[in-house]
């Protein structure tokens, strides 16, 4: 069942104080008027009510329900952060942490029209205790929350209590789909009531579609992508500005998780996804997140992080420092092999070429490279071939990605449509080769072990072509650098270059 905003029974604390009578009848008075800006709009309104009406048609008669997701506790009494789920996001243009518990209905209208209602909590009202005592939704304790009618002026959408919504589900019901998994609590009336879904055969379900109809960005999706991409861009510099300090640091890792982590609060949402700061031999774990090593300056270090805007759309980008200030031969070889892996992936993405394609091209070139340093004990041809993938242990994933509002966006879409589809202009992907050549690894010679490189940006499919979004960082071995001025602790300005010793790499020089 929902968490009921009733005023009787509010989440408190074990360790709240008891409110008296009197210290209650006096909250419940003297409150001035404080209502939203009348002008406060979702900024993709203009855009949802036509997303909403191409997801209604593909489903004529039924009853959609898309929840925005709970909060889940991290410990005792206080919740993770929440972040909406993205169906929900997308279709009403709500990304707010107020959102939890919020239910979208798409409610059939006819066979070929459907009308959107938004079943949320609205503002604590002063004639109760929610406002000041319940730690999990009160205003006092939380923030400001819409009334119904600011927040179908925010969304365009009909709004309604939350209270109302279980009352949706009584008497004849038209088939119903819901987006399952998302809100427990919504998952569990329904099938109390019965409610579980349509049975009427259709080819793909609720989140197979919402996946699918996300897959081409329009050109107001493309901005904010690549608002999330020149952040991440900022935030980059933020961290290779930050190595002097970081070097010093028993945990340099997470201080270059917290440098860039401060960057993406301060642009947008925050990170899109868990910064991955991996120094050393930590770079061959492919989701390092521990983020609890130091850094040496004859490692290298592989940042993987991306802002994710208030919008909730993410960048997703890797580079690979030299933190000694120069790669050592073995190092730069390692580079060089996984940036022409890059680009051979970058010069495979054009509109109508198979979405694996980019993946083989760079592929092909990491295996040949592997059997020219000996490591394959076959040849590269045969390591290719699917019966075989020798290759891969030294690079086990895939080079990339759709990319949008999550991270690995799109995931849920029919293979026909995505992994095995075919490129259209407007999708946004990465290209991120990479390898990884384990510590212990004793296929290995032993110069390479312990060696991690990955380079991932962020591209565009243009009519014919790709556009590289993430083109501000570093990628040629040309070029003659930059340098910043930098000031920190010391008592003396720190002076650092970048080379652009090779593609999405910098040489860092600090004198």
């Amino acid at each position: 069942m929902p968490v009921s905003r009733s005023p009787v029974t509010p989440r408190t604390g074990s360790h709240d104080l008891p409110v008296s009578p009197a210290l209650d009848a006096f909250m419940g008075t003297g409150w001035a008027e404080s209502p939203l800006p009348t002008d406060l709009r979702v900024p993709s309104i203009d855009a949802t009510p036509a997303r909403r009406a191409r997801l209604a048609a593909r489903f004529p008669g039924e009853r959609l329900i898309i929840p925005a997701g709970a909060l889940a506790i991290r410990s005792n009494d206080t919740d993770h952060r929440f972040r909406p789920h993205t169906g929900y996001a997308w279709l009403t243009g709500l990304t707010g942490e107020d959102q939890a518990g919020h239910v979208l209905v798409l409610e059939p209208d006819g066979d070929e029209r459907h009308e959107a209602v938004l079943y949320l909590r609205p503002r604590s009202p002063r004639s109760g205790h929610e406002f000041y005592r319940d730690r999990r939704y009160g205003e006092f304790w939380v923030g400001r929350r819409p009334d119904l009618e600011e927040a179908a002026r925010i969304t365009g959408i009909r709004c309604a209590d939350l209270d109302a919504w279980e009352k949706l589900l009584t008497g004849p019901q038209p088939p119903v789909r819901v987006l399952g998994g998302v809100d427990p609590s919504v998952d569990e009336l329904l099938r109390s009531r019965r409610v579980l879904h349509s049975t009427r055969p259709l080819p793909a379900g609720l989140e197979a579609v919402l996946s699918e109809l996300r897959l081409v960005k329009d050109p107001w999706e493309t901005e904010q992508l690549q608002h999330a991409v020149d952040a991440t861009v900022t935030g980059f510099e933020d961290v290779v500005r930050s190595l002097p300090q970081a070097l010093r640091h028993p945990r340099g890792e997470r201080w270059i998780e917290g440098v860039f982590d401060l960057r993406a609060r301060l642009e947008g949402n925050g990170p899109g996804y868990s910064t991955i700061a991996a120094a050393g031999a930590h770079a061959c774990v492919l989701h390092w997140i521990r983020n609890d090593g130091p850094l040496e300056r004859d490692r290298l270090l592989l940042l993987d992080a991306g802002v994710e805007t208030d919008t909730l759309y993410t960048a997703d980008i890797t580079r690979t420092l030299p933190l000694s200030g120069r790669f050592s031969p073995v190092q730069r070889s390692v580079y060089e092999l996984v940036l022409a892996a890059q680009e051979a992936g970058i010069a495979a993405l054009r509109p109508g070429a198979r979405f694996r394609d980019f993946h083989l091209a760079a592929m092909r070139v990491i295996a040949e490279g592997l059997h020219e340093w000996g490591v394959l004990p076959v040849s590269a041809e045969e390591a290719l071939h699917p019966d075989n993938g020798l290759y891969r242990r030294y690079t086990l994933c895939s080079s990339g990605h759709m990319l949008g509002m999550d991270l690995h966006d799109c995931a849920q879409a029919r293979a026909h449509t995505y992994l095995d589809g075919r490129l259209e202009a407007g999708q946004v992907l990465t290209v991120e080769p990479g390898l990884y050549l384990q510590p212990d690894d004793e296929t290995l010679p032993r110069a390479l072990r312990g060696i991690g490189v990955r380079i991932e940006d962020d591209l565009v499919i243009t009519d014919d072509g790709a556009r590289l979004m993430s083109s501000a960082l570093p990628r040629t071995a040309d070029g003659a650098g930059a340098s910043v001025l930098l000031r920190g602790t010391a008592p003396r300005a720190c002076r650092v270059t970048f080379d652009r010793i090779a593609d999405a790499v910098w040489c860092v020089r600090v004198q």
